[in-house]
């Protein structure tokens, strides 16, 4: 009993000790695994410290790498504007300069007409003094005459004026004469003409292109929707088309404006089409004007063929059949060129018919005697000359391109169908309102205030509008910045001042618009 109980003793002491060892065992693990912890953590903060000094130093060398561009950046630009202020003021110094001399020259030149007035006045006063001593001369001199002539100065004056009346009687018999023979040339060329105005059996209408197309609205609403937001839609259609187009408070209209007959009618039927369509906006707007030229470009061919269908002609060059359709879209001297030529055509027959000679020729020649007025480049010589050669080019008769190039005496006439081309050409324009010069030197002008402008880098379309009044210029944005759109403004207009003659004043409008283009496949 006892050695069990001691036993127990010891087996307790024994795991009293054994909890006591096991605690401060593991009290010492826990202090190693701190000690592992806290210098890991250590570690951790201090290469965190090194990373974050790191960033630091890059992010400091970033900005100043930052700042450094964006100072050189502005200071660039600083200079640019500073360059153009100088060259700005060197320009305005010698405009003063040439200013100053200019006004200096007109000191000098009114010093010189205040010095030559005064030089003027005495010499006026020394003829005064002179015709004075001449006419006491002149009465001595008559005086001793008549003591000579034993006539009076009346006397004289009748013989002198008998003398001279026989003279005139003799030189005016001689001129009669004279004028007599050439009558007596002259008069089968002019029983000629007579016989050419009597056998005029045609009669055509008459049609004097103006400037002015007027488009029909069914009401004043649609004018709000062709203007669009804060007129995007009436700039989108300007530019595209080249016409001026004013909405105002006429009624139920909207007018065309503009000198070139193909723009305002292509300007007309794209508005018939947009209003009809009730979509209008920038994009489809220009979709709609390339359409519409498009079909009006098939519409001349059109015109051609049915106007050799009329005539009767056979056999003419697509080329040419085209260049007759585009005579509807032009005027000369007020007179349309298609109902000019057609009439001239008709003439021509009957004159050649009158005359026994080849009448499908001569009206193949009358038809087209004026083909150069229409060729689109416009070179520099004379319509005549020009639509010889391209009769010659698409290998029309002999005759007939003779007959072009002689019908305003730029060649020798060769053949007996020229002069009759020539005379018909006159009939058909010589007649009383056939033509309007005005309207032909106004077209002329408005062609040279475009080319003039397109003559420009950068510019890549020109239309002048309100009769002259303003010119448009639509420019490439890429090559013609904000500023040098401003320059050519300028430039354009000295250029007008310097080489054009206008009345009252052009105002030049130069349109710079950024497109970015690209397409989603």
């Amino acid at each position: 009993m006892d050695e069990i109980v001691t036993y127990l003793i010891i087996a307790i002491g024994a795991l009293g000790l054994g909890i006591v060892i096991g605690r401060l065992l593991i009290q010492k693990a826990r202090k190693q695994n701190e000690q592992k912890v806290k210098e890991k953590a250590d570690l951790i903060v201090k290469e965190a410290e090194l990373a974050a000094e790191n960033i630091k130093k890059n992010k400091i060398l970033e900005a100043k790498e930052k700042f450094l561009k964006l100072k050189s950046e502005f200071e660039e630009e600083a200079n640019k504007k500073k360059n153009q202020i100088i060259s700005n003021e060197n320009k305005l110094k010698q405009r003063e300069q040439h200013i100053s001399k200019q006004f200096e020259a007109v000191k000098r030149k009114e010093a010189e007409l205040e010095s030559a007035k005064e030089n003027l006045s005495a010499q006026m006063e020394i003829v005064a003094k002179r015709k004075d001593d001449l006419e006491k001369v002149k009465k001595q001199q008559v005086s001793i005459l008549e003591k000579i002539a034993n006539l009076t100065e009346d006397e004289a004056k009748d013989q002198l004026i008998e003398t001279l009346r026989e003279e005139a009687q003799t030189k005016a018999s001689s001129h009669i004469k004279e004028i007599m023979e050439e009558a007596r040339l002259m008069a089968t060329k002019e029983a000629k003409k007579v016989v050419i105005e009597t056998i005029q059996r045609t009669a055509t209408e008459h049609a004097i292109e103006n400037c002015v197309s007027v488009f029909n609205i069914e009401s004043d609403d649609v004018k709000g929707k062709v203007i669009g937001r804060e007129g995007r839609n009436i700039r989108a259609l300007e530019a595209a088309t080249g016409v001026e187009i004013i909405v105002d408070d006429t009624p139920e209209a909207i007018i065309i404006s503009g000198f070139d007959p193909v723009r305002r009618e292509i300007a007309r039927l794209s508005l018939h089409r947009l209003v009809t369509d009730g979509r209008i906006h920038p994009a489809r707007i220009e979709e709609v004007v390339a359409k519409t030229t498009k079909n009006i470009n098939e519409e001349i061919v059109e015109i051609g063929e049915r106007t050799i269908i009329d005539l009767g002609i056979h056999g003419l060059h697509p080329e040419l059949i085209k260049l007759v359709g585009r005579m509807r879209f032009r005027s000369s001297y007020g007179q349309n060129l298609l109902q000019h030529s057609r009439e001239v055509a008709k003439l021509c027959a009957s004159m050649a018919s009158e005359l026994g000679l080849n009448a499908k020729l001569a009206k193949r020649a009358g038809l087209l005697h004026d083909i150069g007025k229409v060729w689109p480049e416009e070179p520099e010589q004379p319509h005549a000359i020009l639509g010889m050669e391209l009769a010659k080019k698409y290998k029309e008769h002999a005759d007939v391109c003779n007959a072009i190039g002689a019908h305003h005496d730029e060649i020798e006439m060769t053949t007996l169908i020229s002069p009759i081309v020539q005379a018909c050409d006159a009939i058909s324009g010589s007649r009383p309102g056939a033509r309007r010069e005005v309207m032909d030197s106004y077209i002329k002008r408005l062609k040279e205030l475009e080319e003039l402008a397109l003559g420009f880098d950068g510019v890549n379309k020109c239309y002048a509008i309100q009769a002259g009044r303003e010119l448009r210029v639509l420019v490439d944005a890429d090559s013609v910045s904000d500023e040098k759109a401003g320059s050519l403004s300028f430039d354009i207009s000295q250029k007008i001042e310097k080489d054009m003659q206008y009345p009252g004043q052009i105002k030049v409008t130069v349109i710079r618009e950024m497109r970015a283009v690209n397409f989603a496949k």
